[in-house]
């Protein structure tokens, strides 16, 4: 809902208020952001919000001597900029024609409409049913024919505000946009944390706790891409905000290129919360009436901790940033060549390893990188997209009608952004790339990037791609980007707007996304980056779920899908099951822990399965098989953390692992709940065996109050080898490890798990927590003993008791 009065705004949500005005000058000043505020119809209440002001602080700037109490410097402002007093991160930067770098925009009107506008260069969010409302606010400049319209979108039914602004060049004169942002939050006080998630390849996703009472904190990529070394997604909180209790505000981008997260405090006790295109190397020169689309952003409050932010953000991304075919279907178990085979196949061994796919209950086959060109490595081929007929002598049809008469879908990978130099490609179009010819190239991968600036560029691969796409019954494709940006210089792009390039690069990117899920709308696209190097909101505008990391040890992904979780829903992370060791970092960890990580998102396999033992496979069979029975609840369902919240450092230590036991320390705790609560499932994974700690709570959460669930832990079997030389305790004869004997006992003895069934009230499961059965400490065993040994993971399950 939005009310206005002479000069005052609130958007409300069903459970946030959001209040700014219009000050005698002109500007346009915050005055709150949280839980929500009921108002009177004349908005008389806004007296109570306002700053009383008849004197200007000390060694500050007043505005004019008409408004001399005014300083620009101690004010909470909805955007700023440089020029006036206010000595903060300015929302915009212009060189204008003359060469002033001075803003001063002011209110000039307003509109309030239903639904939301269509941007026309970035995707944003949307509302089916046209049920959000509006607010188009319109700041003229001061001194200049610049004009810059700033956008509030309320979606109350889902508590989430968007925000995006245009800027328009309305003189006669070209200006040169230094910067735009997407969103400013100015709060009275700083005493808040920022939390931020940073990290690299195969480390995605870490967070970082802050203070932020003091100076300035960025978070910012400037690879070209979202990238995995900082995240746009960022929460604000104050600091004892923990899952459940405590105010936190998030904040997410819909963009997929080069952006910058800001906090900046004051001397006067304030903080602004800024996000947006990163303006490091950029620029954008506008002509007269041409306009700048700053990306859109969205933003969400909770009273209550950082799960119920989540939750917010979750519905929010699952209903107004996914579309299509995929945006509520169940997502296909699959299995994925890269980890079985790397380059290293053929067609038969493709079609031998997804007969073991159906075999254990996969439904999905995807052929990984390998299959086109000359592609034997990773020097050569990437932009010749014709299939490799001595790999694949059936070509992409006969071998996806194989895969079919197996009962399995078909997919593929492909990397349409990049190009080899040793490709045919690349010899009859050098220009196509992102490279200065006079200057020598840094390469990532062996590989340069595309210029998705050019039409020519961006034509060639929407219809390669519409040729692969339509060549066969290819239902799922995996779209990869294996590099980051360097040497940015586009060939025949005036010096004037070289800056231009990284931004102008991700609109192309939309462009071509866009009109092949328009071409292809039942194919299930699955973004990729590196991994994780391009996860964010724009992409999920085009593309239903996203690769979290090319690091598939669970105990790594433990962290990397925690830390997505938290603005990101299950159902956008891909996860897969890989072999052990993992080949990221030669860990070690059991099948059943691995499985358990991976569930918690659209799940799959990344191994050779014909390697895998016979035991290992009925293993597989039984995880899919658990997977599938609670598919709906995994990757749709309401998700909850446990612990504390994000960790207070950037790498948790060995020490702090052990000392920390929170969602980042040594036990990870997630629960899924069904829409209707009444279906749960839950995981709690330790990273580290404890010695002599015997009890364990599993806490779970969001279970209906009155209703009765039974409470069952999904039961195992172990290994007795697993126990090393204890087996001698109770063997009737001496059993030597490593022994052939011991290999044949075995295979004949598992040794069971414990069982856990409760029978109790949604209230008292959540309220108490389970006391699970105890943990071996090294002091006895029995059926009633939970193994629980490091890297372990043990899946519980609860069901609504109906009466019949």
């Amino acid at each position: 809902m939005i009310l206005e009065k002479e000069g005052k705004f609130v958007l409300q949500t069903e459970n946030s208020a959001y209040a700014f005005d219009v000050l005698p000058t002109g500007h346009l000043e915050h005055l709150y952001y949280g839980a929500r505020l009921d108002f009177d119809d004349d908005l008389r209440e806004f007296e109570v919000l306002k700053p009383k002001r008849e004197f200007g602080p000390g060694n500050t700037i007043s505005y004019d001597e008409e408004h001399f109490s005014f300083a620009e410097e101690d004010t909470c402002f909805e955007i700023s900029a440089w020029g006036k007093g206010d000595l903060r991160s300015p929302f915009v930067s212009i060189i204008h024609h003359d060469g002033s770098t001075t803003c001063d925009f002011l209110y000039e009107s307003h509109l309030v409409s239903k639904g939301k506008p269509v941007r026309k260069t970035l995707p944003g969010s949307y509302d089916e049913n046209d049920n959000c409302e509006t607010l188009r606010i319109t700041l003229k400049d001061r001194s200049y024919d610049v004009r810059l319209d700033l956008y509030y979108v309320v979606f109350e039914d889902k508590d989430v505000i968007a925000r995006f602004a245009d800027l328009t060049n309305a003189g006669e004169e070209e200006i040169r946009v230094e910067r735009l942002l997407s969103f400013q939050l100015d709060l009275f006080d700083s005493d808040y944390e920022a939390v931020f998630f940073s990290g690299a390849w195969a480390r995605e996703m870490q967070s970082y706790r802050t203070g932020i009472s003091n100076g300035m904190h960025i978070s910012r990529s400037n690879t070209g891409t979202s990238s995995s070394r900082a995240n746009p997604f960022f929460m604000i909180a104050r600091e004892n905000t923990d899952e459940n209790i405590g105010e936190c505000f998030g904040f997410n981008l819909i963009y997929s290129g080069n952006h910058m997260e800001i906090t900046d405090a004051n001397s006067f006790g304030k903080v602004r919360i800024q996000s947006g295109i990163n303006d490091e190397a950029f620029s954008f020169t506008l002509k007269k009436d041409e306009v700048f689309e700053a990306p859109e952003a969205i933003m969400s409050f909770s009273d209550s901790g950082f799960n119920l932010l989540s939750r917010r953000m979750h519905e929010f991304v699952r209903e107004n940033i996914v579309r299509g075919e995929w945006k509520k279907k169940e997502r296909p178990v699959l299995l994925n060549s890269w980890e079985a085979a790397y380059f290293n196949f053929d067609e038969n061994k493709l079609v031998k390893l997804a007969k073991k796919a159906a075999e254990v209950g996969i439904e999905l086959f995807v052929m990984d990188d390998g299959w086109f060109g000359e592609r034997n490595d990773d020097l050569t081929s990437l932009g010749d997209w014709k299939v490799n007929t001595k790999k694949i002598p059936g070509g992409l049809k006969g071998l996806a009608d194989r895969i079919n008469k197996q009962g399995l879908s078909f997919g593929i990978w492909v990397e349409p952004e990049m190009v080899n130099v040793k490709s045919r490609l690349y010899e009859a179009h050098p220009d196509w790339c992102l490279a200065n010819p006079n200057t020598p190239h840094s390469e990532g991968r062996h590989q340069r990037i595309l210029d998705l600036t050019k039409k020519e560029v961006r034509d060639y691969i929407i219809e390669s791609m519409s040729e692969v796409f339509s060549s066969a019954n290819i239902e799922y494709v995996k779209w990869d980007m294996n590099r980051i940006l360097s040497d940015i210089y586009s060939e025949g792009t005036p010096s004037s707007k070289m800056g231009e390039i990284t931004h102008r690069y991700v609109l192309g990117l939309y462009e071509i996304m866009g009109e092949l899920t328009k071409r292809f709308p039942k194919i299930l696209f699955e973004g990729c980056s590196s991994g994780g190097n391009r996860f964010d909101l724009g992409i999920l505008c085009f593309f239903p779920q996203i690769w979290a990391s090319d690091n598939t040890d669970p105990i790594c992904r433990s962290e990397i899908q925690q830390g997505l979780s938290y603005g990101y829903p299950l159902s956008a992370i891909g996860a897969h099951v890989s072999a052990s060791p993992n080949h990221q970092t030669l860990r070690k960890t059991p099948m059943k822990t691995r499985a358990a990580v991976a569930s918690f998102a659209c799940f799959g396999y990344e191994c050779n399965l014909n390697d895998f033992s016979k035991e290992e496979i009925d293993e597989i069979k039984k995880e899919i098989a658990l997977y599938k029975a609670y598919r709906n609840v995994m990757q749709f369902g309401t998700f909850y953390r446990g612990g504390k919240g994000p960790a207070k450092t950037l790498s948790p230590s060995s020490a702090s692992v052990l000392s920390n036991p929170s969602g980042y320390g040594n036990i990870t705790e997630w629960t899924a709940v069904s829409k209707d609560k009444g279906t749960a499932v839950g995981m709690m994974l330790k990273k580290l065996a404890l010695p002599n700690t015997q009890n364990t709570f599993y806490r779970p959460k969001g279970l209906k109050e009155d209703a009765k669930y039974v409470f069952v832990n999904k039961e195992l079997e172990y290994d007795i080898r697993d126990f090393g030389d204890l087996v001698n305790t109770v063997a009737p004869i001496h059993l030597k490890q490593n022994s052939l004997l011991l290999d044949i006992v075995a295979k004949k003895i598992k040794l069971p798990s414990e069982k856990e069934n409760y029978v109790a009230s949604g209230k008292f499961l959540c309220t108490s927590g389970v006391r699970l059965c105890q943990d071996y400490a090294g002091t006895g065993y029995n059926e009633n003993v939970r193994y629980a040994q490091d890297f372990s993971a043990k899946m519980y399950i609860m069901e609504e008791i109906l009466n019949k």
